[in-house]
């Protein structure tokens, strides 16, 4: 008996030690994101430019992400993540002392690998406490990464707010959540592979059931990677806001973000995903226009709010449908992931190209219209409305940690 309450326990801190881990990880993307108006100054860039290098923290987590599996595979769940968690918190600094677009690319390429590697490390280890457990959590640790992009977004709009040096900024943020994050390592679980486990395979290609529900995927996650990119800057060239208000619309963006997080298992549970998605398209549509449409940056700061509360819970569900749309659910959802990662990596640059070519209020009109999508075609996940979304997008996104 003492062995059995032992091991819960042990699974107890272990869920603790990873929801740490998750808002570590959070934390530093927050940090970057409210400082890219500084970022974008530094280095002298155009929007175009700056939509350009905004592609390659997306890239690289693609390419990097299939990685994650072989590392934890070698070196084992603990050890993999502490190594990992330190890559992704110590690539904070780089792309503030980027000079130019070319090191602002290879900064944010490297910072876009280790957080792709880093993300699927924590995931792998989530699905295994959760199933230990015996009850879902996986919501509740997304949610902690909100949390934690919420207080790096935070501490960024104070630093924007004194002008001080993003570099200096960085440099003591990625140093302090380095030790957070390595020292909540030390508990999350110890997962080792047997001896004569095969290495994880490294890709899945998208099965045509998952093109419909990909792409509500994607509308939901092309919003979130404008939103959480673009927001400052729009603030700032569009509505002349100061560098503080501009940084504090990305914090409000992010909290929404969290709170429908949190929150988001209770409301599916209630209402279904189906219904679920189309007023969360109601509310991201209505947040798009105030965005185009307000003159002054409250009504816009709403709209960002409006915006990240909508699309919150949009692409859990759509991996929830995936795994009951055909004979293979692992590949289906896999190739749910690949469409909602392409629309992460071509948004931030599809923004800014669009924004070159015309204006912002021109880029976000065209957000507000891939919102109207989760309205339209929500019905796509009527076959998620029983699951539970974030269990199998981690499952699938990942390798079987265990032994």
């Amino acid at each position: 008996m003492s062995a059995v309450v032992h091991r819960q326990r042990e699974v107890r801190r272990a869920r603790y030690a990873v929801a740490a881990v998750f808002a570590v990880h959070g934390a530093v993307t927050g940090s970057f994101a409210t400082r890219v108006p500084w970022i974008q100054e530094h280095a002298s860039l155009s929007p175009g430019q700056l939509g350009l290098a905004l592609a390659f923290p997306a890239l690289g987590a693609s390419l990097a992400m299939p990685l994650a599996g072989g590392i934890s595979h070698r070196f084992g769940a603990r050890n993999a993540l502490r190594g990992l968690i330190a890559l992704w918190t110590l690539s904070l600094v780089l792309p503030s002392l980027a000079p130019n677009l070319l090191t602002l690319c290879l900064g944010l390429f490297v910072y876009g690998a280790t957080a792709g590697m880093a993300d699927v490390a924590m995931n792998a280890l989530g699905v295994e406490v959760e199933s230990r457990l015996d009850r879902s959590i996986m919501s509740g640790l997304h949610g902690m990464w909100s949390v934690g992009a919420l207080v790096g977004s935070a501490a960024g709009t104070v630093a924007a707010h004194l002008g001080s040096d993003a570099r200096l900024h960085h440099a003591l943020a990625a140093a302090v959540l380095t030790v957070l994050g390595v020292a909540a390592c030390a508990w999350v679980l110890d997962l080792q592979p047997a001896e004569d486990e095969e290495p994880p395979p490294r890709f899945a290609l998208p099965p045509k059931s998952a093109l419909l529900i990909g792409a509500v995927g994607f509308c939901a996650v092309f919003a979130e990677g404008a939103s959480l990119d673009w927001s400052a800057v729009y603030l700032r060239d569009q509505l002349e806001a100061s560098a503080g208000l501009a940084a504090a619309c990305t914090t409000g963006f992010t909290l929404t973000m969290a709170v429908a997080r949190i929150a988001g298992d209770r409301v599916v549970d209630r209402f279904g995903a189906v219904r679920t998605v189309r007023t969360s398209g109601v509310l991201a549509v209505l947040g798009g226009l105030l965005i185009v449409l307000g003159s002054h940056p409250a009504v816009a700061m709403t709209g960002f709010a409006l915006m990240g509360l909508g699309i919150a819970v949009v692409v859990p569900l759509c991996f929830a449908a995936a795994g009951r749309s055909g004979p293979n659910p692992s590949q289906a959802i896999a190739g749910v992931a690949t469409i909602t990662y392409t629309s992460g990596l071509i948004a931030p640059s599809a923004i800014g190209g669009l924004a070159q070519a015309t204006s912002l209020v021109v880029s976000f009109a065209l957000v507000a219209l891939l919102a109207c999508g989760l309205v339209g075609f929500a019905g796509v996940l009527r076959a998620g409305d029983r699951n539970r979304p974030e269990v199998s997008a981690a499952s699938a996104a990942v390798p079987d940690p265990r032994p």
